[in-house]
């Protein structure tokens, strides 16, 4: 289903109500499509631990306590 920005704005419930039925909306300014309004899949995908393995780092001091300078700053410390 296509239609343009003032019917979407007017119809949104209605649209809402399709796009929950599986249908997809385009919407348009001036005939050419400029948005899509779909349904969310509302099941998020599995956590996978490790997954980020080889794709990030962690400094080896990356829980170590902070220097005092920085700590002081924190706390509002002169």
């Amino acid at each position: 289903m296509q239609v343009n920005i003032h019917q979407a704005k007017t119809n949104l419930s209605r649209l809402i109500e399709q796009v929950g039925k599986g249908e997809t909306v385009i919407i348009s300014r001036a005939g050419k499509p400029v948005a899509k309004l779909i349904a969310i899949d509302g099941t998020p995908p599995p956590r996978q631990p490790g997954s980020m393995q080889g794709r990030i780092w962690i400094a080896p001091d990356f829980d170590d306590p902070l220097p005092e300078s920085i700590l002081c700053d924190f706390e509002g410390n002169d």
